[in-house]
């Protein structure tokens, strides 16, 4: 692979790991990478952030199993992302937690 198809793919992991681990302080275990992406809804996470690391999700598969030539459109739309989940990460007392555990537990 390429460098450019490593920028995407990294990017993805990084974006998907950080978002994750928002879930993970929560308690919330999720192995399937679209219900992460779903349960972003829960957090305070708008449409863009979402639609981005779908875009992103997108990109991996196309470059990681079609072989693709996908460029990274931009880094610092990466460090931003994490940033908003780094803020988010900080900032959940456990009130917060507790009503997306009772949120999760009325969808299930």
């Amino acid at each position: 692979m390429t460098k450019g198809k490593w920028k995407v793919i990294t990017a993805y992991y990084a974006c998907y790991n950080a978002s994750y681990s928002i879930l993970m302080r929560c308690g919330i275990k999720s192995e399937i990478h679209e219900c992460t992406i779903e349960l972003m809804n829960l957090f305070d996470f708008d449409e863009h952030d979402i639609d981005y690391i779908s875009k992103l999700k997108q990109d991996r598969i196309h470059v990681q199993y079609y072989l693709k030539e996908i460029q990274l459109d931009d880094e610092d739309d990466v460090k931003e992302f994490i940033l908003k989940c780094k803020q988010i990460l900080d900032s959940p007392g456990s009130l917060q937690i507790e009503e997306v555990r009772e949120s999760l537990r009325k969808i299930m």
